[in-house]
């Protein structure tokens, strides 16, 4: 019973953070060099998240060929760049790095 509690109250904590931003941003002006910073904000998000994965699988830095998660993601980052689709992108990624690990 206490986890339930918990996780209720978390979400109501995390509803409440989300909520007292929209209504302070829908009542005062943002300044232009807020906005265009809060722009960026889910490419570093993404990119802390993702190099140190694909550059680091082990721990320590690794950009050898043998390095198949760091393989799967240029090929992936090929197709983004070419198509613009996330969801294919996506996939490719994931399919490539599926095909990489079963062949090494």
């Amino acid at each position: 019973m206490s986890t339930w509690l918990i996780v209720l109250a978390m979400g109501i904590v995390t509803y409440l953070t989300r909520l007292s931003l929209i209504a302070l941003f829908g009542r005062i002006e943002v300044p232009s060099l807020v906005q265009r910073s809060l722009r960026l904000v889910p490419a570093a998000v993404l990119s802390a998240i993702i190099f140190p994965e694909l550059l680091r699988p082990g721990g320590t830095l690794d950009l050898s060929f043998a390095n198949v998660r760091l393989l799967a993601g240029l090929l992936a980052v090929l197709v983004a760049w070419r198509t613009k689709r996330v969801s294919l992108t996506i996939g490719v990624g994931m399919v490539a790095l599926w095909i990489l690990l079963g062949l090494s």
